[in-house]
């Protein structure tokens, strides 16, 4: 359902960084489920670049019970760009609820004005992949954007009007990056670290994926993909 969608991530991140592996904790890379009425794999990529600290990606392949695409990018600390995060989830024939977004580390106007209002006019242009549904798990108010694609829908409109969406999305948001000038100021950079760290120890508390990896895969082992790769920063917070 979304290897398209990968394979465009992957190729777009050759195309504009020089990319290097970015570890993943051992026996976190892939594992495979014969659990529930389909086997489910799950996958993980991540690499870094000068530009960003952290790119990371997942696919869940539970064949026609679940197809899960995951992303998300972590700016390096000396940038204080929004993360990008996708969430691509498929359940069966009808269940089809996607998500993405620019998540802006700070909500106040100027910030709002750099980094989200240049994503309005493609928000528009997609509008019924906007759908101001309620979120269950998260405060919409912190950690996403006004320009946020939030949508239940159904597998056509995945191909003929998310992937174009997202491919502009994606292309923005890597011309954001390469325009981005690095902060010097230590306190900014500081603002930044913390503010990272911060969606991520948010993130592990929130996440409902944990329960959908726990079904599939184990409670500790879910545990581990959870606080170990996805939100390892959330960790190092919680030490502080």
């Amino acid at each position: 359902m979304y290897q398209a969608f990968q394979n465009f991530l992957e190729q777009e991140l050759h195309h504009n960084f020089e990319l290097q592996p970015r570890s993943i904790p051992d026996g976190l890379a892939e594992k495979v489920s014969e659990r529930g009425k389909n086997p489910a794999t799950i996958r993980s990529w991540c690499y870094q670049c000068s530009e960003l600290r952290k790119i990371r990606y997942t696919y869940i392949d539970a064949g026609e019970s679940a197809q899960i695409f995951n992303s998300v990018i972590y700016p390096d600390h000396h940038y204080d760009l929004p993360l990008l995060g996708v969430d691509f989830l498929t359940f069966g024939e009808k269940k089809n609820l996607v998500v993405l977004d620019f998540q802006p580390l700070f909500q106040d106007e100027a910030y709002l004005q750099k980094y989200i209002d240049p994503i309005t006019e493609i928000r528009e242009k997609y509008s019924d992949l906007a759908q101001n549904l309620g979120m269950k798990f998260y405060d919409a108010n912190r950690f996403f954007s006004k320009n946020l694609l939030f949508a239940k829908t159904d597998p056509d409109s995945i191909h003929n009007r998310l992937f174009p969406a997202y491919q502009e999305y994606l292309r923005l948001y890597w011309q954001m990056v390469k325009e981005a000038k690095p902060l010097s100021n230590k306190s900014e950079i500081a603002k930044v670290i913390d503010a990272q760290k911060e969606y991520d120890r948010y993130s592990a508390e929130r996440d409902p994926a944990h329960g959908l990896f726990s079904s599939y895969f184990g409670h500790p082992w879910a545990n581990r993909f959870l606080h170990e790769f996805l939100f390892e920063d959330a960790l190092s917070l919680a030490v502080v």
